[in-house]
């Protein structure tokens, strides 16, 4: 079979913009046929393996997590793909996920596990070749304390001598 895109002359050939220069999938484009993973399995894996991640406390942002709390009550399922947008193209796939980190977190270290742990998972268990992670941090989840007007003193005893 002739490569079309070399002769200049050939009025059929294909023309290679910059934009379609991507690197060919070698793990879904094969001699023997094309495999095609639609953007709702990279979303998946990439909502579980983001919520693996030590110091996530929650995927999606207030109106996602609003949903999510609605949908699981009335159909009690998790939506793992909650806060998680997802784009294939050509083999590639560009993730961008919303989280809430724990209070006391380092934040840009978070990020970074998720994009590690998001990238193995999905190019692990598809093939796809991941170009980018993005992490969008929505809120930070605060430790269940008492109000301050609420917390008693630590020596009770000793108080109550006092008055």
């Amino acid at each position: 079979m002739a490569d079309n895109t070399t002769d200049p002359t050939n009025t059929t050939s294909s023309v290679v913009t910059p934009e379609a220069s991507t690197v060919r999938n070698e793990n879904l484009v094969t001699d023997h046929g094309t495999t095609v993973i639609d953007d709702t399995v990279v979303g998946k894996i990439a909502g579980i393996a983001a919520r693996e991640v030590s110091g996530v406390a929650n995927l999606g942002g207030g109106a996602a997590r609003m949903w999510g709390v609605v949908r699981e009550s009335l159909t009690a399922s998790t939506n793992v793909q909650q806060g998680v947008n997802v784009a294939v193209q050509d083999g590639h796939a560009s993730i961008a996920v919303a989280i809430i980190a724990e209070y006391g977190v380092a934040i840009h270290e978070l990020a970074k596990a998720i994009r590690e742990n998001v990238t193995q998972a999905v190019t692990r268990m598809t093939g796809l070749i991941v170009d980018r992670v993005d992490i969008t941090v929505h809120d930070v989840n605060l430790p269940d304390m008492e109000p301050i007007d609420r917390i008693e003193p630590a020596d009770t005893a000793a108080t109550s001598l006092v008055q």
